[in-house]
């Protein structure tokens, strides 16, 4: 799960990011997931991309020292 900012600064949390279908930057961040439900935030859509990569890279890396 990845970390985002709510637009009102105040509020973090957690987003799994398996379950994101697009993001757009309308000019605000909007994260749509695969439930319908939007979520405007402040991170850009690169930071989040990001942040899907290095949870990513994470997993994988968890999972190869399993093997």
């Amino acid at each position: 799960m990845i970390m985002v900012t709510r637009i009102n600064k105040v509020e973090q949390f957690y987003v799994n990011e398996d379950l994101i279908e697009f993001i757009e930057e309308t000019p605000d961040t909007v994260i749509s997931m695969e439930s319908g439900r939007k979520i405007v935030v402040m991170e850009s859509a690169e930071v989040i991309i990001e942040r899907i990569i290095q949870e990513k890279r994470k997993l994988h890396r968890y999972w190869n020292e399993l093997e």
